[in-house]
This record gives C-alpha cells, structure tokens and sequence, in this order.
C-alpha cells in the first residue's frame, strides 16, 4: 500500500518549507538507529520519514508527488503506466546522509554533544568529557589545572597492536579488511561495521591477554588544561587527542571539559555583565556622597546625587567579566538599596520625627508621579 508521506510527517498538505523541516527534524530525532539501536521497526521509519522528506523538500518532486503520488518516482513505472519522470529520485540514497546534510556534523551523537563517532570510524577513540566547577573569580581571572580523568591508554605489553608478541594478524576474510560489510535491504544500501573483526580489518592468531586484543586499557590520567579568561557555565573546551586511545593503534579521541561557574555571595552575572546591590543610608540618599563599591578584585568609589531613590542602578563600565574571545570588558551594574533602621537610639528617633514633622504632607516628586498614577485606576 502507498504510503502518505504528508502522513508520515504529521504536516498538512499546504505546508510551508520551514515547518516540514520542523516536523522532519522531529520525526528524524525520534526514530534515528543510533537513538533506537536494534529497534527495526525504528530503523524502517526512519527510512520513510527520510524519504518523504527528500521528496516534499524539493518543488520539483513535491509537484510531481502531489498529481502522480509515489508511482512518479518508480524508475519502471510512471503515473501513466509508462516509464517514470524521476530516474534519479530517492532510490540508492542513504537516509543518513539527508539526515546529516540537513543538521550538519558526523552522526546523531554529534547533535547532542556526545562525540560519537561515524561509521568508518569505529576503531578510533572515544571522545571523553568532564564537568569543572570553577568559582566566578577563577573564571575573571584565568588559570591552569591539571585534571585527573580515566580513560583508555595504549597497551604496554603489546605496544597498542592488541597481539601477543610474536603472533600474526591476517586479513579479515568478511569484509576484506575494510572494516564494514555493506548490506542491501530494499531500496538502501547500508553499511555496518564487520561482524567478523569488530570494524579492525584484521583478525589476530593470539590477541593480546593484557587487553583481550583491543591495544588498550583503562587506565588513570591527568592532562593540564588551561581555562581563559571570561569562561562561563556551559563554556565547552576541547584538548584534541586527549579522549580514550583509539583500538590496536587508531586515532584517539578529544577531551571535553564543560565549565561550570559556582554562585557567587555578593555578584550575579549576566553574559559579562556583572550585578550587585548596595545598601544605602537614607540620608546619603537623600543628601548625597560617596559610597563604597565592591568589585571582584579589591573595590571603588561611587557617588551618589542627592536623592537618589531605592532601586536605582549605576553602570561602572569595564568592571565586570573579561570577554572569552576578546574585546570589551563587561559591566559592573550596582543596584542601590535603602538601608531602613531597625533599632535607633532615643536621639536618632527624635532627629527621624523632627525630620518627618518639618515635611509635613508636602509629597516629594517621586511620591507625587506615583499618586497620579494611582489616581488614574482608584479615583
């Protein structure tokens, strides 16, 4: 039976080109072989997905698809009952191959940060990561760390062949030494790593007892990294062959430690910005003068005009965080904050209420700018 592949994508017949690659991109996630491994069902749709896709995201074929439906891309048979218009339509093309020219990257696992490798790379190393809480001046600053990690290391007993000494390794018959087989199944082609030799090419007459014949064994480590200046969380950094060593001699993987930027007591940060609130005596507030301002290294002066109201915001430019890829500091935002009493003394009670009686009801400006406003709603 035909399938619809409007159906297939959950979309409308009218879809536009933005939203059927939305609903591909969901469909394509959820059924992907690397996210369902060993699922059939899975792997069989996502070769439709795929191939509905393929077809509705080109004019051309969507128009063909639309008046003649699936029976316009069949090389033998056309909508007509004669040969078909798509000779070079979706037939013999690898569904993960539409599915990674639209995202980008080496495989499903790339998307999602976790290196995974593509097929034709199975021998070589994993990628590793590890997380790294830093505090907020240790991310201002910059510093070096020597980070203790495990992760697989060349075998010393066979020097990383994964063979006893001495024994002999011949051509895997299955693939040829290639590594992978290609299998047919229908309309695709696709290739697998070799049952046989695991992805190696080789097959070994005496595999190595230290590390079964892999040339590689988990061992601990360390690798001195140094973290720049301006760093934040969710900052990635990557220390090229410094994953897991790769099997019998192949490429090692990359190192990625991710940053992590712990709370600081006094500054909140905003991109490399950073913020802080003062609190403030009334009567600096309202008189004026000086205040002091912390930074993150040492402090500064700031002052205030008079009147200066509860909440707001003076900006120090340059005080706050170094940028990871250079150019202009960021800011130092400090927010200011009337410091009301909770306990006075008998004299500063009586200089409060003599303040308060020579004011009498007379509003000050901001006073007056919120009563009209409150007037408005509760006449």
């Amino acid at each position: 039976m035909a399938e619809d592949y409007y159906a297939l994508l959950g979309v409308a017949k009218a879809v536009s080109a933005d939203d059927l690659k939305k609903a591909y991109r969901k469909k394509a996630m959820e059924f992907h072989p690397d996210r369902n491994p060993g699922d059939k069902a899975a792997e069989e749709k996502f070769k439709k997905v795929s191939r509905a896709y393929e077809i509705l995201s080109d004019d051309a074929k969507r128009k063909l698809y639309d008046q003649h439906g699936e029976a316009a891309f069949d090389p033998n048979m056309g909508a007509g009952g004669g040969r078909g218009p798509a000779g070079g339509g979706f037939r013999g093309a690898d569904p993960r191959d539409i599915f990674e020219q639209m995202f980008g990257g080496g495989g499903f696992g790339d998307m999602f940060g976790g290196g995974g490798k593509s097929q034709g790379q199975d021998n070589d190393g994993e990628d590793l990561r590890v997380d790294l809480k830093i505090t907020l001046e240790e991310a201002a600053e910059g510093f070096e760390r020597k980070i203790p990690y495990r992760k697989h290391v060349s075998c010393v007993k066979c020097a990383g062949v994964g063979a006893e000494p001495g024994s002999k390794k011949s051509r895997c018959p299955t693939c040829g030494g290639q590594g992978h087989v290609v299998r047919s199944n229908g309309f695709f082609q696709m290739r697998q790593v070799c049952p046989s030799c695991g992805g190696q090419g080789e097959r070994i007459e005496k595999p190595c007892k230290a590390c079964s014949g892999e040339g590689r064994v988990v061992a601990e480590s360390t690798v001195s990294l140094r973290i720049p200046p301006g760093v934040d969380t969710g900052t990635k950094l990557r220390s090229s062959g410094n994953g897991s060593a790769g099997r019998r001699g192949a490429t090692a993987g990359d190192l990625y430690v991710y940053i992590a930027v712990t709370d600081h007591e006094l500054f909140e940060r905003d991109g490399d910005d950073l913020a802080c609130s003062v609190p403030v005596k009334f009567s600096v507030a309202a008189l004026g003068g000086k205040i002091v301002v912390p930074k993150l290294k040492g402090k500064t002066n700031l002052n205030l005009p008079a009147g200066t109201q509860g909440g707001t915001v003076f900006r120090l430019r340059g005080e706050g965080m170094p940028a990871l890829r250079g150019g202009n500091s960021g800011d130092l935002l400090v927010r200011v904050d009337i410091d009301v009493p909770k306990k006075m003394t008998d004299n500063e009670r009586a200089s409060l209420q003599a303040y308060a009686a020579a004011c009498g009801d007379e509003a000050a400006p901001v006073s007056e700018s919120w009563r009209s406003k409150f007037k408005k709603f509760f006449p």
